[in-house]
C-alpha cells in the first residue's frame, strides 16, 4: 500500500517490526450526531514499528483518533488504512484503556488468558503465551491472585499483558498510565519500552504528559482543538530504546522544553 509521507529524518524501527501493522489517516474527520466537528482534516501516517504519542489539551480528540484507529469509532470523513508488510488479521490491533477493566472474579492468568480463550484457545493451549505476556509485566508470579488483591499499578500491568497476549502488531493506547504515581508511572514506560523492542510492535500512545511523551515516543503528535487538529509534530533524536540516564539528558530537557511550548500553543490555538 502506498505510504504517505512523514516527517523529516530517519525512523528507527523496533528489531520485529517488519512484522508489525502501521496506520495510516487521511483527511479523517469526525462529526457527532449533535453537529460538533470533533476532528478536522487529520492527516497521519504512523510507520509500522513506531512509537508515536498523541499530546493536546483535553477535548483536542486524541481519545477519538485512536478509537478510529480501533475500529470502535467511524470517522465521518477521510480514510484510515492499516500498512503491514502483511495483511492484517483479528488480534493484530490491541486496546489498553484509561481502566484496566478487569474481571474481578477472575484470576490475573484468566483475565489475561481472556482475548485467547474468545479466539478459542483452552486454558492448557494458552498457557504458555500467557505466562510469557505475563512476564514480561512483571507479574508471572501473581498469575493465581485476583485483581482486588493487586495495587493500581499492578492491575494496568495486567491490562497491558491482556492486550500483548496475541502479539498484536499495533497497541493502542488511551492514556494508560494517566492515574498512577509517578515511581510506578516511570516503571511501567520502562516496561513498555521493553516490551515493544522485544517484539517489535507499533504503538500509538495518547498522554497528557509532556515528560511520559518525550520519555516513550519516537514522535510526538502536538493536536490542538475546536475541532481537533494536528498543529506541530517533534521527531525524537536520541536512539531508542531509552538508556537509563535518558531522562535527565540535556537533549530530553530540550525536547520537553519544545512541547511544552508547543502543548501551550496548542491550548490557546483556534481554527
Amino acid at each position: 500500500m502506498p505510504m504517505m509521507p512523514v516527517a523529516d529524518g530517519p525512523v528507527t524501527i523496533a528489531s520485529a517490526g517488519s512484522r508489525a501493522l502501521g496506520v495510516v489517516f487521511e483527511r479523517v474527520e469526525k462529526r457527532y450526531d449533535s453537529g460538533r466537528l470533533a476532528l478536522a482534516g487529520i492527516d497521519l501516517c504512523v510507520v509500522p514499528g513506531e512509537f508515536v504519542s498523541l499530546l493536546g489539551p483535553s477535548g483536542c480528540g486524541k481519545s477519538t483518533l485512536l478509537r478510529i484507529a480501533a475500529g470502535l469509532e467511524q470517522a465521518s470523513g477521510g480514510r484510515v488504512q492499516s500498512a503491514g508488510s502483511e495483511a492484517s488479521a483479528p488480534g493484530d490491533v490491541a486496546f489498553v484503556f484509561q481502566e484496566p477493566a478487569l474481571m474481578p472474579w477472575a484470576s490475573v492468568f484468566d483475565n489475561v488468558w481472556l482475548p485467547l480463550r474468545l479466539a478459542g484457545l483452552t486454558r492448557s493451549q494458552a498457557r504458555e503465551a500467557v505466562m510469557a505476556s505475563l512476564a514480561s509485566v512483571g507479574l508471572a508470579d501473581v498469575a493465581a491472585a485476583l485483581p482486588h488483591t493487586l495495587s493500581g499499578g499492578m492491575k494496568m500491568r495486567v491490562s497491558v499483558a491482556r492486550a500483548l497476549v496475541t502479539r498484536p502488531r499495533l497497541l493502542l493506547m488511551d492514556e494508560p498510565f494517566g492515574a498512577l504515581d509517578e515511581i510506578t508511572r516511570t516503571r511501567l514506560n520502562a516496561d513498555l519500552l521493553s516490551s515493544w523492542a522485544q517484539w517489535g510492535f507499533t504503538v500509538l500512545f495518547v498522554t497528557h504528559s509532556v515528560y511520559e511523551a518525550a520519555y516513550l515516543s519516537q514522535r510526538v503528535v502536538v493536536m490542538g482543538s475546536t475541532p481537533g487538529r494536528i498543529l506541530h509534530e517533534e521527531r525524537i533524536a536520541q536512539a531508542t530504546p531509552r538508556e537509563a540516564g535518558f531522562r535527565t539528558s540535556i537533549g530530553y530537557a530540550q525536547t520537553c522544553a519544545r512541547l511544552s511550548a508547543a502543548l501551550e500553543s496548542a491550548s490557546g490555538a483556534m481554527p
